[in-house]
C-alpha cells in the first residue's frame, strides 16, 4: 500500500471510527524500517466506546527496504551457528498491510485472513 493510499485509509478510519491508539515503531535490526499501527472501534453506542460486531480492530503497515542480497556465513568450528547478512536497498521500499481483530476470549490480537477464491 503506497503512502497516499495509507494516508487516505487512516483519514477514513479517523472519520468513521473511534481511534484507540495510533503510533509508529522503528524496527531496530533493519535500517529505515518501521511499523505504523492504528487501533480503532466503532463510533457511538455505550460509554465504553461502543463496539462494532467485529469489536476492536488494528491495522499494521510494515515498511522495509528491499532485500538485494542474502549472504550466509558459515563457521568451521563445531557447535557454532551460521550467520546471515542482508544487503538492503537505499532507495526502494516494500510495504505490507496486516489487519487484526481483538479476541476477547483469548485476550490477544488475531490476524484477519481473507478466504481464498
Amino acid at each position: 500500500m503506497h503512502d497516499d493510499k495509507w494516508k487516505d485509509t487512516v483519514a477514513m478510519i479517523k472519520s468513521k471510527f473511534n481511534v484507540l491508539d495510533e503510533r509508529r515503531e522503528e524496527i531496530l535490526d533493519i535500517p529505515n524500517a518501521f511499523v505504523e499501527i492504528i487501533e480503532f472501534s466503532a463510533k457511538g453506542g455505550s460509554a465504553s466506546g461502543g463496539e462494532s460486531p467485529q469489536g476492536k480492530m488494528k491495522l499494521e503497515r510494515v515498511t522495509r527496504p528491499v532485500v538485494l542480497d542474502k549472504k550466509t556465513i558459515y563457521s568451521k568450528t563445531g557447535g557454532r551457528a551460521s550467520k546471515i547478512e542482508y544487503q538492503y536497498s537505499t532507495d526502494e521500499l516494500t510495504h505490507r498491510l496486516q489487519a487484526y481483530r481483538w479476541n476477547e476470549a483469548a485476550g490477544q490480537w488475531e490476524e484477519v485472513r481473507t478466504p481464498m477464491a
